[in-house]
């Protein structure tokens, strides 16, 4: 049992310039699409994070080269994915997700698993979409294990991805070296988090893979070589915000350098939920800067695209002046938490009013007290904590490491905040 991390009072408003890691998504993507190109490719401003830690773990277990100096991921070229392996998937829905239909093009029986928390997270769409793609798997959820004989047949194939978009950006990534390609139809409620979807044709058009997207709800990737070439990450948009919150929530001022002015990363959405709180954001050569108000304003947002920033957007909301509802996030109950669960928990733990809602959250101004926050080895609820403790006194976390999930040293980056 680690002990709890006292989240740090602002004693002043925050005034700061806080750069971040690299993007986890676009990472993982890149080194995905590298070891597929079978040419070799480097990746620029990798993360020292644990998912990127697993993708990496992934590789290496399918036998690709791979050699990390500093931020700089170097894939070497060679002949194809091989088994037997075994990977582990630990809390990384990329992992779980994405490296499956790329391991069908081994051969060799490769077996995965993960956190226990991963075993629990939804896993039957993308393993029966593999099967009906001609893939033999044992198994509908973690641990499950892969048969895999060197190729795979590919076609086309229906899914209902309305629990998670990396159920179809898993099976877009590896689809060009299937025989067929791949073809990938949803058939249900609303895609969630499609910036995520709209990230993963983008880089495989920039891997020179012929992408069709312009019919709704399918997704065609032609079978083709994927280009080696290499990559440069942008900084992980999501994993800013908890830090531009700190302005908005003290009435300071952050920027965050590097800022990219056109980017498919769903944490630039943070840019209108931010201005709508009464904020000020700036966008210039020097990145994006967030000058926060007197007091923060209430607000009412699909967040359906942009689920993952509902955790911060929460932590706001629950310490703003009038009512918020967040809405079109029931998938978040199938996250690395049922994050709509936790945060109803632990806003109400210290004196919050908040109500779960079919899909989403209502939360009603209250005066917060301090109190143990819960993190349920999810790295975005363990920020959502830091957020609190800002402005409440006696906010502990109870597991701050599991921020290195995304950012390696999140305590040390909000502690540098605070001293700037």
């Amino acid at each position: 049992m680690t002990q709890p991390w006292t989240a740090p009072l602002a004693t002043a408003p925050v005034r700061a310039t806080v750069p971040v890691p690299g993007s986890k998504s676009i990472t993982n993507r890149a080194l995905l699409l590298a070891a597929l190109s079978k040419d070799g490719a480097a990746v620029h401003g990798v993360p020292a994070s644990r998912d990127s830690e697993l993708m990496l773990g992934a590789l290496r277990a399918l036998d690709v080269p791979v050699e990390v100096s500093g931020t700089v991921v170097r894939i070497g070229p060679h002949n194809g994915f091989r088994g037997p392996a075994s990977i582990d998937c630990g809390l990384a829905g990329t992992v779980m997700r994405f490296v499956p239909p790329a391991a069908a093009l081994a051969e060799g029986e490769i077996r995965f698993d993960g956190d226990q928390r991963a075993r629990e997270r939804p896993m039957g769409t993308v393993l029966n979409a593999l099967r009906a793609l001609g893939v033999r798997l044992d198994g509908d959820a973690l641990p499950f294990t892969l048969h895999g004989t060197g190729s795979v047949l590919g076609g086309a194939v229906t899914i209902d991805a309305s629990e998670s978009s990396q159920f179809v950006s898993g099976l877009l990534l590896s689809g060009a070296r299937y025989e067929r390609g791949v073809t990938v139809r949803h058939d249900g409620k609303p895609v969630p988090s499609l910036p995520h979807i709209e990230m993963t044709v983008a880089m495989l058009r920039e891997a020179g893979v012929a992408v069709d997207d312009s019919e709704p709800d399918t997704w065609r990737v032609a079978p083709g070589p994927v280009a080696g070439r290499d990559w440069t990450v942008e900084p992980d948009l999501s994993n800013a915000t908890p830090f531009l919150a700190a302005a908005a929530l003290t009435g300071g001022r952050v920027t965050v350098p590097g800022w990219p002015a056109d980017t498919t990363q769903a944490g630039d959405a943070i840019r209108g939920i931010l201005g709508s709180m009464g904020c000020e954001v700036t966008l210039s050569a020097a990145g994006l800067t967030v000058a926060g108000p007197a007091r923060l304003s209430g607000v009412d947002v699909d967040m359906h695209d942009v689920g993952e920033l509902t955790p911060t957007v929460a932590a706001l909301a629950a310490l703003a002046e009038g009512p918020s509802v967040l809405r079109g996030i029931a998938h978040l109950r199938g996250h690395e938490t049922d994050r709509l669960a936790a945060l109803t928990a632990e806003l109400n733990g210290l004196g919050g009013d908040v109500t779960e809602t079919p899909d989403g959250l209502a939360i009603r101004p209250a005066e917060l007290h301090g109190g143990l926050w819960h993190a349920y080895a999810d790295h975005r609820m363990a920020t959502a904590g830091a957020i609190v403790g800002l402005v409440v006194p006696g906010v502990e976390v109870d597991d701050i490491a599991t921020t290195a999930k995304t950012m390696p040293d999140f305590p040390g980056m909000w502690a540098r905040m605070l001293e700037a």
